[in-house]
């Protein structure tokens, strides 16, 4: 087993690092006090090569593999995970997503303007009665000789508010449960497409989250993506890579917040001795480095699985379940050293905690990570 990135990874590791320190850090604090999302700055993470990290070079992409996709996840949210989050929806859930089950007409027409960030992507599986359940949606989609009609919604959906383009999964064949689901890609200038409220959320604050609605949105038969009745397959193929890429918002997390506070406890001086020397802030800061190195193996070791065969599913699942815990943990141990200042906004910790606890319940809950495990270790014995 090698652990040492690969040049093209600790390339991509300093590009992003050095975009998010000197472009995204001085509008973080604005992102998540006005709920603020910096469309512009989006783009121009695009124009760097950094949305298309997996998409080939014709398609204006940067040609990498997810570890690559991850670590831009993990240093954009060593900054902002609200940020990360809006990239990891666009670049991985909506835009290698249709890169792979697209048709060459998608390709040619949505994966380069999505690569470069001239429109921002989303995807639409959630609705109001279909959250863990996500196959039993009501969204239709009805044949009508020169396309199809949607009619339907989906809701807390990362980027609605904002994506100029929607991959969106509808029931062509109802009665036949999941085995009656199609993808197709829309434009938001469709009629009947129509966006419902944005959110306000506890955090991940500049991610902007919300519904859409289809009211007899006609679309042409080319939006099909992949072939009709088999987008349970789709969303069953990229739920796995979604999970372990996205989970590298966790580590992110994680890094920043002992960014935080080490130095804050070499400072801090109660007792008349710095804090640091407390044998109980010690054993916090153990448990926050083990949490993050722990979450980083299983991150990169579930994607080094997936890139190999996408139907494993248990590997990415223990990876975002151990690694959302462990940041959501490590969040709340860097408000307890740091005390009151821990509780107060200007010191950032108490965001880190907002932001980490989204990704135990987004792309499958822990409890639904833990069924996804369990049955999968049943079904290899």
């Amino acid at each position: 087993m090698n652990f040492e990135l690969g040049e093209e990874q600790l390339m991509v590791r300093d590009i992003v690092r050095k975009f998010a320190v000197n472009e995204l850090a001085p509008l973080a604090d604005r992102m998540d006090a006005e709920d603020y999302f910096p469309a512009d700055l989006f783009r121009k993470l695009g124009k760097i090569g950094m949305l298309g990290v997996t998409i080939p070079s014709e398609y204006d992409g940067s040609g990498l593999d997810y570890i690559s996709q991850a670590i831009c996840m993990e240093e954009l949210a060593r900054i902002s995970p609200a940020f990360a989050l809006s990239v990891g929806a666009h670049s991985n859930l909506c835009l290698d997503n249709l890169f792979r089950n697209g048709s060459g007409e998608h390709r040619e027409t949505y994966v380069p303007r999505l690569s470069k960030g001239e429109w921002i992507g989303c995807l639409g599986l959630t609705e109001p009665e279909s959250g863990s359940d996500s196959l039993s949606m009501k969204t239709l989609a009805r044949e009508n000789g020169h396309g199809y009609s949607l009619s339907g919604s989906k809701t807390f959906i990362t980027n609605a508010p904002v994506a100029d383009v929607a991959l969106i999964y509808a029931k062509t064949a109802p009665a036949e449960g999941h085995r009656g689901i199609s993808a197709f890609v829309v434009e938001a200038t469709r009629n009947g497409y129509r966006r419902g409220r944005k959110f306000d959320k506890m955090g991940m604050r500049g991610s902007p989250t919300g519904e859409l609605f289809f009211d007899d949105c006609e679309v042409p038969a080319s939006s099909l993506v992949g072939r009709k009745n088999e987008g349970a397959a789709i969303v069953m193929s990229g739920l796995s890579v979604e999970r372990a890429v996205l989970a590298g918002i966790s580590l992110g997390i994680q890094e920043q917040c002992l960014d935080l506070v080490i130095p804050y406890a070499k400072d801090r001086r109660q007792f008349g001795t710095p804090i640091a020397k407390f044998e109980l802030i010690q054993e916090k800061l153990a448990n926050m480095y083990v949490g993050l190195e722990a979450s980083r193996l299983l991150i990169y070791r579930a994607i080094h699985i997936l890139q190999k065969d996408k139907s494993k599913n248990k590997e990415a699942a223990a990876a975002i379940m151990f690694a959302s815990e462990a940041s959501t943990r490590t969040a709340l141990d860097a408000i307890q050293i740091m005390g009151g200042y821990g509780y107060m906004r200007e010191f950032r910790v108490e965001k880190l905690m907002r932001d980490s606890k989204l990704l135990e319940i987004g792309a499958g809950t822990t409890e639904i990570r833990k069924l996804v495990i369990a049955r999968e270790l049943l079904g290899e014995h």
